[in-house]
């Protein structure tokens, strides 16, 4: 019998601290009407408390999951954590969150691919599984946005938030489960959207932080078309690759960086609006964190075997889409 690698608990974690458009306009030259038409973003969430990062968000995410289905965290295999924020440049977060969550029989490793992060840490953990390598597979994506945004920057403050959330995978055998996966990069893209400096091509100087480079820079007409274009197509291919049509897909799960990206890629599918899932309104773009974040808010509308088509575009440039059944 073939083993699939199934999402069989979902967990999510926004702060508390909500920097709505109104906070921006006082902030930057830019109006809630123009955020609002252009992106479809209403208001996003902040991580705030002191000394508080990207793997106390994680942490946050996957305890609760575990307490629901009443799962020791040593029992965990291995996490990997999606993240383009981690709390140091090494060690690895998803070293750090398995100390913050007790799984001490855990080890781990963060993903690094922007916006795509979570499709490709879900592909990574299910083949830990498919292996049969692995039982229960922790895959994480989080980012905390705010760390390297620049709120003087109009064109990416209003874009991005913190937030993130995370899915157990287990074997199974019933069909259920990652189906199938289409993931792409193209390095030509990494000078579009990226963080200029804090690298080992650019140390930190004096110099670099007087120029603003460790914040995210963004070249949006330019990422905006590549994302239009590479989010619809891969997730068409994943389409006809197994045979779907329209009607056989019953929720698209796309990336939340643009509401006329996610309109693009539904078109693209002939999916009505209705089977797409939307939450940009309330978080904006929280980068690796968007995917999961989408399903533990509509896991409540979703269906044993019900088909859903996971799609993204980040920097780098990074695009996928991941074709499974739902399994709770």
């Amino acid at each position: 019998m073939k083993i699939n690698a199934a999402i069989t608990a979902v967990g999510g974690y926004v702060p508390e601290t909500v920097l709505t458009n109104a906070d921006l306009e006082k902030m930057v030259d830019t109006s809630d009407e123009w955020i609002r038409t252009r992106t479809g973003i209403h208001e996003r969430r902040i991580l705030k408390e002191e000394g508080k990062a990207t793997s106390d968000m994680a942490a946050r995410a996957i305890l609760p999951m575990l307490e629901k289905k009443d799962i020791d965290p040593n029992e965990i295999d291995i996490i990997i954590c999606a993240t383009i924020t981690g709390d140091y440049i090494f060690p690895a977060t998803a070293n750090v969150v398995a100390d913050k969550i007790g799984a001490t029989n855990a080890w781990g490793y963060d993903v690094s691919a922007a916006c795509s992060g979570f499709l490709y840490a879900l592909q990574t953990g299910a083949k830990f599984i498919e292996s049969g390598t692995y039982k229960k597979v922790v895959v994480v994506g989080v980012d905390k946005m705010s760390a390297i945004i620049d709120y003087t920057d109009r064109n990416t403050c209003i874009i991005f938030g913190d937030g993130g959330g995370c899915v157990l995978l287990e074997p199974n055998e019933e069909g259920l489960g990652v189906i199938d996966a289409k993931l792409h990069s193209d390095g030509q893209g990494r000078n579009f959207l990226y963080q200029p400096a804090g690298g080992s091509l650019n140390p930190p100087t004096k110099e670099t932080v007087e120029a603003r480079q460790h914040y995210v820079y963004q070249e949006g007409k330019t990422v905006f078309k590549f994302a239009v274009t590479n989010m619809a197509e891969v997730s068409y291919e994943v389409m006809k690759r197994n045979n779907l049509s329209s009607d056989d897909v019953d929720w698209l799960v796309p990336h939340q960086a643009n509401l006329r990206i996610i309109d693009a890629t539904a078109d693209r599918m002939g999916l009505d609006s209705s089977k797409v899932l939307i939450n940009i309104q309330k978080y904006g773009n929280t980068t690796a964190g968007t995917l999961p974040l989408l399903l533990w808010d509509f896991q409540d509308k979703f269906k044993k075997g019900d088909n859903l088509i996971l799609s993204t575009f980040g920097g780098g440039f990074t695009w996928g889409a991941i074709y499974l059944k739902w399994a709770l």
